[in-house]
């Protein structure tokens, strides 16, 4: 049999003293601690103040009587699990059944013989010992679980999203290459025939009827000018689409092995533009303002592909948040924003402020942000990874900080830090 620890102790509750001298007197003899109560009441006292691992505990007794008594602390969370034995001397099927039905683990009968008392004791001390070793096992390999499903989500998030995007960026790339290449000789080819068509009309200052109705319907000189307002147009777009496929790049660069040296300014700007859509204006609310507000920042070595993961959940579940505080009518004519802050701080450590002025979380589950598979939005809209990748994210893989603070209808910042 496996050594029993007794580090607790065992509570008797008997009111005869003579029992009480051969239970004492027997636990005694193996070296067991114990306590004693001589009623109900006292004993669900005790047991509340300090849980037994077990109690002997008495069928008759003045007061409350056994079966009364377990019942109470099996109704108590407290209590609850503490394994009970009557001692009695009922032996008929009834009182046992009804108190195996109230909870009781056994039964020894009077008059005590101390070997079956110790024997008793023992197996169910051990019985004990066993379900709690079982359940903290249990509890460890949940825990274990639910560690290596966000992995591997986060894994599997990583490397669609970088697949996607890197085939995204290569057939963005080709069009824009052509467009934005061939501004240049166009904006030559435009300002030549320009040229041409100024030189003849100084050369030629009196055309033909046909040539002048022609140059009246189409308006040459607006014409001409539109062309170049045109080409402009053709620039910024070509470049703004070009900031938009090095953006898609910088946010999920394929480095999720191996830390390199990074510009966290950058992934901010990249996710910012990759989300852009969801900060303008709707049908349901106006555009949210977002105020950057960046202090000086070394480039930092990271995981820069899975920070800008973290950024992009935190910044997706600001919008959520403003756009639930403006359902539920809480916004109080207050412009929507997002802020974001970084800096320094006096302990090395590169801080990272994104707070919003949306709905706010509760008190009451604050902590629980961060658990995997918890989420506080509708069934469909969340999966409750995002936060719990994010937390695995900034802590585990970069051993930084991730905390939170919140207020209900006053909204929420997120403060994420990790070392230079």
């Amino acid at each position: 049999m496996n050594k029993i620890t007794n580090n607790g102790f065992i509570l008797i509750v008997d009111d005869n003293p003579t029992n009480l001298s051969v239970l004492c007197e027997a636990l005694n003899s193996e070296g067991f601690r114990f306590r004693v109560a001589v009623d109900g009441e006292s004993a669900i006292a005790q047991a509340e103040r300090n849980q037994p691992e077990l109690i002997l505990l008495d069928v008759q007794m003045p007061g409350i009587d056994g079966f009364e008594t377990c019942y109470r602390l099996k109704a108590n969370p407290v209590t609850q699990n503490i394994p009970i034995i009557f001692t009695t001397a009922l032996a008929d099927t009834e009182s046992k059944t009804k108190g195996f039905s109230l909870g009781a683990v056994d039964y020894i009968p009077k008059p005590f013989a101390q070997e079956e008392v110790i024997a008793r004791v023992r197996v169910h001390l051990q019985l004990k010992q066993l379900t709690e070793s079982l359940e903290q096992q249990v509890s460890d390999r949940t825990k274990a679980l639910q560690q290596a499903q966000v992995k591997l989500v986060q894994q599997e998030k990583l490397s669609t999203l970088g697949e996607l995007v890197a085939g995204i960026g290569h057939e963005i790339n080709n069009p824009i290459n052509f467009i934005s290449s061939n501004i240049s000789p166009l904006q030559e080819h435009i300002a030549a025939v320009t040229e041409l068509l100024l030189l003849y009309e100084q050369e030629y200052p009196n055309p033909t009827a046909k040539i002048t109705t022609t140059i009246d319907d189409l308006n040459i000189n607006f014409v001409l000018e539109d062309m170049g307002k045109i080409l402009n147009s053709l620039k910024l777009g070509s470049e703004r689409i070009r900031n938009l496929s090095n953006s898609l790049r910088n946010f999920c660069r394929s480095d999720r092995d191996t830390k390199i040296s990074a510009n966290l300014h950058q992934g901010l700007d990249s996710t910012l533009m990759i989300l852009q859509h969801r900060f303008k204006a709707n049908g349901d609310r106006p555009r949210i303002e977002v105020i950057k507000n960046y202090g000086v920042l070394p480039d930092i070595n990271c995981y820069i592909g899975q920070m800008n993961q973290v950024f992009m959940n935190i910044l997706a579940n600001a919008v959520d948040a403003v756009d639930e505080a403006i359902t539920q009518g809480k916004m109080n004519n207050l412009i929507p924003q997002i802020k974001i802050a970084t800096e320094i701080d006096s302990e090395e450590f590169v801080v990272i402020r994104i707070a919003d002025n949306g709905i706010g979380i509760p008190e009451r589950l604050k902590k629980r942000l961060f658990e995997p598979l918890f989420t506080t939005k509708v069934v469909g809209k969340g999966t409750g990874l995002g936060l719990s990748i994010a937390y695995q994210i900034v802590v585990e893989k970069h051993e930084g900080l991730l905390e939170v603070n919140s207020q209900l209808g006053l909204g929420t910042e997120f403060i994420i830090k990790i070392p230079t």
